[in-house]
């Protein structure tokens, strides 16, 4: 019996461990894989080799919609991806340039226990949207460093989250640009315009509404906080917020934001 029991231990742990990663396993190779199936539904406008989960749900400019015939249904030639992986949340954040589409697009993606898809949450900017120009936007960010931050280097999540935050509070805090550690090499690209150094000319309160309905995807290892969120301080807008920390100073700030 002592056997039996043995016997069925270790089937039960092997059926375990094909089914997936947990979410408090979720490994980097895993969330990079996941990511390039993303990819690669998205190049060829068709989400059906996605592994959804069950519960799945997709979020497009910060709407609930229908994958069917949202912007994972058109083709896009993708001149540009990148992307980040938060293995403590079981989650990744992506970007993507589309010059002809024309696109740029942040997504973050979520994971179930069993490392299926249970919700991809998009922000997608066209021609129109603030500053958009994503030919301008692929000749700024192409030859950026997003190589691993050295682990002496690395900032913790909390870190990363709170300079997220502090640059979104910009906008309704006098005192949060006093709060970023700017990197005196910082470039901030938003569509068409960059800005060099970042701390050169920022908002420095004036709004009464916060920038709210923040999402965070965190990886330590490249130094990324990315935050998805409604910009209600101008808006309300659609918008992502992606920032570099390398040696604990701010290297780079992408923005995404839909008007």
């Amino acid at each position: 019996m002592a056997r039996l029991n043995s016997i069925l231990t270790a089937t039960a742990i092997a059926i375990a461990t094909l089914a997936g990663p947990t979410s408090a396993a979720c490994t980097r190779e895993d969330l990079f894989a996941a990511a390039e199936t993303y990819i690669s539904a998205q190049a060829a406008g068709d989400s059906s080799s996605l592994s959804l989960s069950e519960t799945f749900e997709y979020w497009e400019n910060n709407a609930k919609a229908d994958i069917a015939t949202g912007l994972l249904s058109k083709p896009l030639k993708l001149d540009y991806n990148r992307t980040t992986a938060d293995t403590t949340q079981c989650a990744s954040f992506t970007e993507l340039i589309a010059t002809s589409g024309p696109y740029v697009v942040a997504t973050q993606i979520w994971y179930d226990d069993a490392g299926a898809i249970a919700k991809i949450d998009t922000i997608a900017a066209t021609t129109g949207d603030l500053f958009f120009n994503a030919a301008q936007t692929l000749e700024y960010v192409k030859d950026h460093d997003w190589s691993e931050v050295p682990e002496a280097e690395r900032v913790s999540r909390d870190a990363l989250k709170d300079i997220g935050d502090a640059y979104l509070d910009m906008w309704t805090d006098a005192t949060a640009a006093d709060k970023i550690p700017w990197g005196t090499e910082c470039e901030r690209v938003e569509g068409s315009m960059r800005t060099e150094p970042c701390g050169g000319t920022l908002p420095r309160g004036g709004s009464a509404k916060a920038n709210g309905n923040r999402r965070y995807a965190i990886d330590e290892v490249l130094g990324s906080v990315d935050v998805l969120c409604s910009f209600d301080s101008l808006g309300p807008w659609p918008d992502s917020h992606e920032i570099r920390v390398e040696g604990g100073k701010v290297r780079y700030v992408y923005t995404v934001t839909l008007m």
